[in-house]
């Protein structure tokens, strides 16, 4: 048991220190990439870094809060959080309080306060997952008592995503429940024949709607069209390519001169493969890596069923994302709105993430009764 609880520990300060990590480098690439930009537009160019810090503020404040609430309250309380979080995210269709951005209604204003329920969304659906999960655990496979149920979860916060629309994250939470029933022991069977009855609906998508049949063409061939669908992502490759094997420094990207849109969200990967070439990006995909690895040492680690599927649940969710900004910025998948998690700008992002890896530390230290000392808590 004391090797055990130093093993978890140890994984934990690591986990924490990765974190931290990539927080850092976020600040210092957002400010690269959106200096110019903020500069031009808005006046200054620590905008979004002055931004950003507000939000790690808030991120410390619920890491603290989420460290340190009570779980069996948190459990009993996620199908509130989830069904509350529901609404949250239909009130964005509604223009009365939806904030409208790049063609999507993903953003809600309240009062002075503008944030995305989506964010919100992610970390009730993962709760609400594992909660049910738990409660399924080591009782017999019903079709219609455990499956059907979480098929319809999983189709409701789908849809709701996709009127926004945002097809990125619908597909990633997708992707994340399915690997979580993998995991917990759900038929194989079942869960292959849902992916190939899914298929259809994917392609149907796709081709009802004309601009999302466009990014596939787009993908395909970006070249057809340079200087219009094409070229963000001509302009991504072109910033990736310049990097070379050590980049052209920190702050001397040329793409951030207006030629690639999104620097500093959605293609921020690229001007840190612009900046530090292919030794800082590798970096970048290996802290990924180990944020991956930690997170699952920890997760199987735990004991409490609910526990080990939030946590494999937030770290597959934060890795799915990672891949498929890091895939989009080279060229690999076709564009979608999802940042790179933890350096990417934006706040409600931010937040929620770091309240998730809060329940996490909470749900290990809980388990085996230790105060880690780690970037967060000295903050907090």
């Amino acid at each position: 048991m004391f090797i055990k609880k130093n093993k978890l520990k140890y994984d934990i300060q690591s986990f924490l220190g990765i974190i931290g990590a990539l927080i850092i480098i976020g600040f210092l690439f957002i400010y690269s990439a959106s200096s110019v930009y903020a500069l031009e537009h808005l006046g200054s160019s620590h905008y979004f870094v002055k931004k950003q810090l507000v939000g790690l503020f808030l991120g410390m404040i619920a890491f603290f809060i989420a460290r340190n609430i009570s779980l069996n309250f948190i459990e009993i309380i996620t199908p509130y959080t989830f069904f509350t979080s529901l609404f949250l995210t239909i009130l964005t269709l509604v223009p009365q309080f939806s904030v409208k951005i790049h063609g999507s209604s993903r953003w809600l204003k309240l009062g002075f306060v503008t944030f995305q329920p989506s964010e919100l969304l992610k970390i009730a659906f993962i709760l609400y997952i594992a909660r049910f999960l738990a409660k399924k655990h080591d009782k017999p496979f019903s079709f219609t008592g455990s499956y059907v149920p979480f098929l319809i979860i999983i189709g409701v916060t789908s849809g709701l995503l996709l009127l926004q629309p945002d097809f990125g994250l619908a597909v990633t939470l997708s992707v994340t429940a399915f690997i979580l029933l993998f995991i917990g022991g759900f038929p194989l069977k079942h869960l292959l024949l849902t992916g190939a009855a899914l298929l259809p609906v994917v392609g149907i998508l796709i081709f009802k709607y004309a601009y999302r049949l466009k990014r596939i063409l787009t993908f395909l061939n970006p070249w057809n069209d340079p200087q219009g669908a094409g070229f963000q992502i001509i302009q991504s490759l072109i910033a990736i390519g310049s990097g070379g094997w050590w980049g052209s420094g920190i702050s001397h990207s040329k793409q951030k001169f207006f030629y690639l849109p999104m620097q500093h969200t959605d293609f921020i990967f690229s001007i840190i493969a612009e900046e530090t070439g292919f030794v800082g990006s590798s970096l970048i995909i290996l802290l990924f890596f180990f944020f991956l690895y930690f997170g699952l040492r920890i997760a199987w680690q735990l004991k409490n069923p609910f526990h080990i599927f939030t946590s494999l649940a937030t770290v597959i969710l934060i890795s799915l994302q990672a891949i498929i900004n890091i895939f989009v910025a080279t060229g690999l998948l076709p564009t979608k709105g999802i940042g790179l998690p933890f350096i990417s700008y934006g706040n409600s992002s931010l937040v929620c993430t770091l309240a998730m890896i809060g329940l996490i530390v909470n749900m290990a230290s809980q388990e085996y009764g230790y105060k880690e000392k780690s970037f967060f808590t000295s903050i907090a």
